[in-house]
């Protein structure tokens, strides 16, 4: 049964929507340590804080684990620059799992320990770094989904390929000069022969008027 539900997980794509609650959560908990910090007075802002890094560890955690689920998935479909995109996206995610883990330690022994509070603006300054490495690894994943379309159904199915249509050859003009027909002898004999032809026997004479004396 667990394996069933993991694999239905899988299934669901959770990885964009863990990863924005892993940046949301470690993003604003560190402003408000920030914050806690300015206005010491208000104790609870720190709390905040910490029950937000807290919470941000865990995220990050699920982020580094759904992320494997997807890489799995377009791993061996992915090539060039896109590959090396995805290959550095995942360490970063592997290496900030622990970074933050660390932090959210950090921060639990800085609240609840005296000796350890004293390293609370060292604390900050790392944990600022942090996030601005965070909000890189959320450029990149950005980047292989909207630039190269990793993990998306464009990405998977091959796009049609457009064949040009075929170019029309055009036909030569072949020039025929007009060449007037030249009379056969037959027919150049036949008209000679009725220009010249003689009345038959028998056919009346053309009478001739006679003209009148006076």
């Amino acid at each position: 049964m667990p394996t069933t539900i993991l694999a239905a997980i899988k299934l669901w794509h959770v990885h964009p929507v863990v990863d924005h609650f892993t940046i949301a959560l470690l993003i604003v908990g560190v402003l408000m340590d920030l914050a806690g910090s300015l206005f010491p007075a208000y104790r609870w802002i720190r709390y905040a804080a910490l029950t937000l890094m807290i919470l941000g560890a865990g995220a990050a955690a699920g982020s580094t684990l759904s992320g494997g689920w997807e890489a799995e998935k377009v791993w061996d479909a992915t090539t060039g620059p896109a590959k090396q995109l995805l290959q550095r996206h995942a360490e970063f995610g592997d290496k900030l799992m622990w970074v933050f883990g660390v932090l959210a330690l950090w921060r639990i022994l800085v609240e609840a320990l005296s000796f350890v509070a004293g390293t609370r603006p060292i604390y900050l300054i790392v944990a600022v770094i942090a996030i601005i490495v965070l909000g890189y690894q959320g450029y990149t994943g950005g980047k292989m989904v909207y630039d190269y379309g990793v993990g998306t159904a464009i990405y998977s199915s091959p796009a049609p390929v457009q064949t040009p249509p075929p170019v029309p050859t055009p036909i030569p003009t072949v020039y025929v000069p007009t060449v007037a027909p030249t009379p056969s002898p037959t027919a150049t004999a036949t008209a000679t022969a009725t220009a010249t032809r003689t009345p038959m026997p028998g056919a009346a004479p053309t009478a001739t008027p006679t003209p009148v004396k006076s």
